[in-house]
């Protein structure tokens, strides 16, 4: 059978466009019009403008050339509001947050600039601008920014060096003379784990031995004048240390001592080290009100006013 589905006769022909029937002519208002019927009883339009509008060739279309770009103002095709795209970073923001956000930029680079300037000029050998301006330089440096080292000839340590102290107590039972115990080792425990260990536990034991070291003799005597203001400062910190330990009576006495011990040679190194710990021993000295603490050093000194009544 030459009938098509829809149960035409081969020789019948479809419509190109079935069932599509012509848009009503614009009126002069832009409304909805009627045309004049034609001739033979049509709509008045040609068959291509039956043609439903996108359709390449159709009347709607006929205008518009097919290798037009679509954004092309001259064609009135994808004529629309402008899509504005947002930028990033400082270019993002209002006028006053970029001027605020360039200042703090400027701010923080001119510090930084200068600590590292600073830096530079403790660290490098004595110049003319470090003899003219060395006190500047140490009050931005000291306490939290010191250098151990100095520029084009770094010494880092390459030893030990641990801080013991002994005690002898006067209590109930007579007098005691307590073991060696290790402040390094409690400074060591106090910084290790912590992300933001205190100054005090850093430095202030390790540079008061050396402030003591560097003002005394191998035989600890006094080689200045500041000798004896680091044997006071030295005293003060181990009666501090000691104050957080309670011995069962007054501590009368206390002998300081170092053990510097080398730090030995890698694996790899040939290098023949000797790691054994080398011992200074202070003479013992006698506590007095001054080497306590402000609380205890006043308790003290009114006890021994009483006793000499």
């Amino acid at each position: 059978m030459d009938s098509d589905h829809g149960g035409r006769a081969g020789s019948e022909k479809k419509a190109a466009w079935p069932e599509v029937t012509s848009h009503p002519a614009a009126g002069p208002d832009g409304g909805p019009g009627t045309s004049a019927p034609s001739a033979e009883g049509g709509d008045g339009r040609a068959d291509a403008d039956a043609v439903p509008p996108g359709i390449p060739g159709s009347a709607s279309g006929r205008d518009t050339p097919s290798d037009a770009p679509a954004d092309d103002p001259a064609s009135g095709a994808g004529a629309g509001p402008a899509v504005h795209r947002a930028g990033g970073g400082i270019a993002a923001l209002s006028l006053p947050y970029q001027i605020t956000a360039a200042l703090a930029l400027s701010v923080m680079g001119l510090l930084a600039c200068g600590h590292l300037a600073m830096v530079f000029l403790h660290v490098a050998p004595s110049n003319t601008l470090t003899k003219q301006h060395g006190e500047v330089v140490d009050d931005w440096i000291y306490p939290e920014f010191e250098q151990n080292w100095k520029l084009f000839a770094p010494n880092p340590l390459q030893q030990n060096i641990y801080v013991h102290v002994r005690a002898e107590v006067a209590g109930a039972d007579g007098r005691t003379t307590t073991r060696w115990m290790s402040l390094t080792h409690e400074d060591g425990e106090a910084i290790r784990g912590n992300p933001l260990p205190s100054h005090v536990h850093q430095n202030e034991l390790r540079r008061a031995w050396d402030f003591y070291t560097g003002s005394h003799t191998d035989e600890n005597r006094a080689n200045g004048l500041r000798g004896e203001l680091s044997e006071r400062y030295i005293r003060r910190i181990v009666m501090l240390r000691l104050s957080d330990h309670d011995y069962g009576g007054t501590v009368e006495r206390i002998q300081v001592r170092s053990s510097v011990r080398s730090v030995g040679a890698p694996p790899w190194s040939n290098e023949k080290i000797n790691t054994k710990p080398n011992y200074r021993v202070l003479p013992w000295w006698t506590v007095t009100s001054a080497d306590l603490p402000a609380q205890a050093g006043e308790d003290r000194a009114s006890r021994g006013e009483e006793a000499e009544k």
